[in-house]
């Protein structure tokens, strides 16, 4: 059982920028990515005006957050659904805006620390991966069902393995004999086929497959691509989104959103902006921030974090903002 007390990633920094637009009697807070509820505590805690809804597609993080959070149960509520699915949340709830949204990618401390979820490439487990793990198709069909081309796109796409080619190969080859079932079975593979000089370089060699396999299962970046313009065209002026990426993918997907949403449609050399063609958003980060050095030594999992964070300024151009 993972420990509920974990602390997140960037805590101070996740609240004091979602703070400001959650000072308002009535404001609303969603956390896209409950996870343990971190987070969310926090904003309850340090944020006493605001009402705050919890999304999670993983049932067994809702049933743990809901344990930490019931303290605060009388302003939270906590629903179970996929981050892309924020307009529907939003209706069902009955609400008309967000006035801060939290979105923290990638895979939980929790589903990490359950051996049994097979995201970790550390323990043999089941090749499952699935984040939501009641619906859907696992790791393991990925590797026995997929064309050797899909399995080069993945790993190549969502991994950047640069021996796509020769993994997709040793797998296809390999399921001949027996399907793949459980992931030491996988990351032996992994060893058998990465040339030793790359092994001894860029962390651990199952690491690209087992990101690249987490990401299909899921569909992380189709679904951030949908969730990201969502939360965005959701927030009214003076609302505020935070993203923690951890990966390039990620971050690369998120600064797009957000440079869109930053950048005026007038043309340079107009001497003055027209109010109307101002961009709707601010950004409230410099490029990227990441963890500080005290905070990757107390949490290793800190170390690849990179922030983005804006506020909405004004109304232009609506949702094409993201």
């Amino acid at each position: 059982m993972p420990d509920p007390r974990h602390v997140p990633v960037m805590l101070d920094r996740v609240v004091a920028l979602l703070a400001p637009a959650l000072e308002r009697p009535g404001s609303t807070f969603l956390d896209a990515t409950l996870g343990l509820g971190g987070h969310t505590e926090a904003v309850l805690e340090r944020c006493p005006e605001a009402r705050v809804v919890g999304v999670d597609r993983d049932r067994h993080a809702l049933e743990l957050a809901g344990e930490r959070l019931a303290p605060h149960a009388e302003r939270l509520t906590l629903v179970h659904a996929v981050y892309d699915e924020i307009p529907d949340v939003l209706d069902d709830l009955g609400l008309r805006h967000l006035d801060g949204v939290l979105f923290d990618l990638g895979v939980s401390s929790m589903q990490l620390d359950v051996r049994e979820r097979g995201f970790a490439y550390a323990e043999d487990a089941p090749l499952d991966m699935r984040m939501d793990d009641t619906v859907g198709r696992t790791a393991a069909d990925v590797l026995n069902t997929y064309e050797f081309g899909d399995l080069v796109r993945v790993l190549s796409r969502y991994g950047e393995e640069k021996f796509a080619r020769a993994i997709a190969r040793a797998v296809v080859k390999a399921r001949e004999t027996e399907p793949f079932t459980r992931s030491a079975r996988l990351v032996e593979l992994l060893y058998d086929t990465i040339p030793a000089p790359a092994r001894r370089t860029g962390g651990h060699p199952a690491k690209r497959t087992f990101q690249a396999l987490r990401i299909e299962v899921n569909d992380e970046l189709g679904v951030l691509e949908r969730a990201v313009p969502a939360a965005v065209a959701a927030t009214p002026v003076g609302g505020r989104v935070v993203v923690m990426s951890y990966h390039s993918l990620e971050d690369r997907l998120v600064k797009r959103v957000f440079t869109a949403g930053t950048t005026s449609t007038a043309p340079h050399d107009l001497p003055v902006v027209p109010a109307d063609l101002e961009p709707p958003l601010r950004s409230l980060t410099r490029g990227s921030e990441k963890a500080t050095p005290e905070e990757i030594a107390q949490n290793p999992r800190a170390a690849s974090v990179r922030l983005r964070a804006v506020a909405r300024v004004n109304t232009n151009r609506g949702d094409h903002a993201a």
